[in-house]
């Protein structure tokens, strides 16, 4: 059995380093950091690999446990992901049992594969937020800020892009500026909790994976709740409540500002239209997340 899925490698082929290494020369090494790990770990493939965007993830047991190998492409979002998943320690988040950030390997307790995509929209809202209440740590020093990403994304917003329509982006800067009258940077959060990254697990019901951590406050981690799952959002009656509901839920859960979510979730979806804007397709499911946020 390969351990290096032909999908995973055709995915991460070509890719520019961001900023540590490039794909190609990544994958060279791929096999022989794997070998390295399972053997001083002591660990057994016991599963089919498995892969996201970025991560090779394969099923070990070792020490009369089952768990996972996870070996991640170096990259800037992923730098901090053990740091965060030991301060929660298994709260809320998969359990982190060991990690070599040198080679960007972490061992963690093995989930079921089911995710919250199987449970009605709304219910899942619900579960996210619950998360956030319960992931709700102060910021770690190592992390990147709110406070300095946004204010890229103003000069982002300013130069604009011929795709998105100019009072967009000048509303976005516009709402970065007052977001950040605020202290922005006081927690630790999940930036990417959606649907997918939530798993279901033995010892309880629901935890979050793959965390991109942040020196931010919750409200900014909303948006992706409201971009994902998006055929559910192309059926909806009226598309604007639809969207409004799931942003009500999962604040009401977690005990956040739901004007402070909405603006920040604004900000979020017109920097991916910019950062998309050569997908027509793209911008507009953007837009009309922007839309439902202030109209």
């Amino acid at each position: 059995m390969s351990l290096i899925p032909e999908a995973f490698a055709s995915s991460i082929a070509g890719r520019e380093p961001q900023p540590y290494v490039g794909g190609d020369a990544w994958l060279r090494t791929l096999p022989a950091t794997v070998d390295s790990l399972l053997d001083d770990w002591q660990l057994t493939v016991d599963g089919e690999p498995m892969f996201g965007e970025c991560a090779l993830v394969l099923p070990v047991a070792g020490a009369g446990e089952q768990s996972v190998l996870k070996v991640t492409w170096p990259h800037l979002e992923a730098s901090t992901e053990h740091l965060a998943l030991r301060a929660w320690d298994g709260d809320g988040a998969v359990r982190l049992l060991r990690a070599d950030p040198r080679r960007w390997a972490m061992q963690l307790e093995r989930l079921d594969p089911t995710d919250l995509t199987s449970v009605p929209v709304l219910e899942g809202c619900e579960v996210i937020g619950d998360l956030m209440r319960r992931l709700d740590r102060p910021a770690l020093p190592q992390l990147i800020t709110l406070s300095d990403l946004s204010s890229q994304w103003i000069t982002l917003c300013s130069n604009g892009s011929a795709a998105v329509p100019r009072r967009f982006t000048e509303q976005a800067a516009s709402m970065v500026r007052d977001l950040q009258h605020d202290d922005v940077d006081a927690s630790l959060i999940h930036q990417d909790l959606h649907f997918m990254n939530v798993l279901a697990a033995g010892r309880t019901s629901w935890l979050a994976i793959d965390p991109k951590a942040l020196a931010g406050e919750w409200e900014f981690a909303v948006a992706p709740v409201l971009w994902n799952r998006d055929d559910v959002t192309a059926a909806a009656h009226h598309v604007r409540s639809h969207l409004r509901l799931r942003l009500g839920v999962v604040c009401e859960a977690a005990g956040l500002d739901e004007d402070r979510a909405a603006a920040w979730t604004f900000v979020r979806v017109i920097v991916n239209a910019l950062w998309g804007s050569d997908s027509k397709e793209w911008v507009t499911r953007m837009i009309t997340i922007a839309k439902a946020m202030t109209d």
